[in-house]
């Protein structure tokens, strides 16, 4: 296929996906569920880190989390006492614990008290063409207070070659700015042509089928040759043909 055939093809599967349809079965769904700017991307942080195995299975902790946070995620971390806590430790989704649980919330209040929110974490460690180091300073800025180490695995780092599916989702999710309402794009300060495609198992292999990835393995160096050959297709907006990759492979299996 052609440059020009495939930007055709994966332009009409953006369309065929990007749109509300899509909310109803993607994890998404839960921080579409609140308002507030602080809310929203505790939300999705917290639903993305959780994002892996059984989609509903996903979908059924994820509101368990919002539960467990009153629903009202941000006045949470931001006033919770030690007591609050309590009630986080009976938590478990696959590996991520209420142990792990616990210390995202302290973590985060630490970002939010101390680093002016997620947002500028993200913001004041970025390059003008990538975000993966911004994720690596995350981690550090996520894990500079009293931690336990068995939580740093739910947090991934590119510097360590990681793909960083979940975060660049999150990332996708807060910062592109979706004429179609799927993707929130409320973190202006950061741009789109700076995002990276959440490389998954289903994304990486239509990646490979379509010729925009050779690299076997799904890790760092495979995201950054997505990132590559997508921005080929367009420099401003590459990580909507996410939704292209993603669509084909879970839906279509292409």
């Amino acid at each position: 296929m052609r440059k020009e055939e495939l930007k055709d093809f994966l332009d009409i599967k953006v369309l065929q996906y990007n749109n509300l349809k899509f909310i109803e079965s993607d994890p998404i769904q839960i921080p579409h569920r609140f308002s507030k700017k602080e809310d929203i991307e505790i939300a999705a942080y917290l639903t993305a880190t959780i994002s892996w195995g059984n989609r509903k299975s996903i979908l059924t902790n994820a509101n368990k989390m919002m539960d467990l946070l009153d629903q009202a995620p941000f006045d949470f971390i931001k006033n919770h006492e030690e007591s609050d806590l309590e009630k986080l430790m009976p938590f478990v989704h696959r590996t991520f614990n209420g142990l792990d649980f616990i210390q995202f919330v302290r973590s985060l209040n630490h970002i939010y008290q101390h680093h002016g929110g997620l947002e500028q974490v993200f913001l004041k460690h970025s390059k003008t063409n990538s975000l993966q180091h911004s994720i690596h300073e995350f981690k550090k800025h996520f894990f500079e207070i009293e931690h336990l180490e068995r939580t740093k695995k739910h947090v991934s780092d590119p510097l360590k070659n990681s793909s960083a599916k979940r975060i660049n989702m999150f990332l996708r999710w807060m910062i592109r700015e979706d004429q179609n309402g799927v993707d929130f794009g409320i973190w202006q300060s950061l741009s789109a042509h700076q995002l990276s495609c959440p490389l998954d198992v289903h994304s990486g292999n239509v990646a490979r089928k379509l010729g925009l990835l050779k690299r076997k393995q799904n890790d760092a160096k495979a995201v950054k040759e997505l990132d590559t050959s997508l921005r080929k297709l367009d420099v401003k907006d590459p990580v909507k043909y996410d939704f292209a990759l993603f669509g084909l492979g879970v839906f279509e299996n292409f």
